[in-house]
């Protein structure tokens, strides 16, 4: 029986508070590999990372569907996005 992936879109807040979207299929190997210094160029000169926020998916299109379109809005209103989903997640 094959293992079903999962994929994820997920938000890191670097030490200078500054936020990395990313796309993965394994999220705590890619977390680590970020705080190693071995992920992104962005995040290299910016760690320890914690991740702040993630979205699984059925399909890497989704996922990486949901980083671009938080990469073009604003730190406001990515703020406001992490909170309102963190918001529904508590309220269920």
């Amino acid at each position: 029986m094959e293992k079903e992936t999962k994929h994820y879109f997920y938000v890191l807040e670097c030490s200078d508070a500054t936020f990395y979207a990313g796309y993965t299929n394994n999220l705590e190997k890619r977390i680590a590999t970020h705080n190693a210094g071995k992920g992104a160029k962005y995040t290299r000169a910016r760690g320890p990372v914690k991740c702040i926020y993630f979205e699984t998916f059925e399909t890497k299109q989704q996922a990486m569907s949901a980083e671009y379109a938080f990469k073009q809005l604003n730190r406001t209103k990515k703020i406001e996005y992490i909170r309102s989903a963190a918001y529904e997640i508590t309220e269920k």
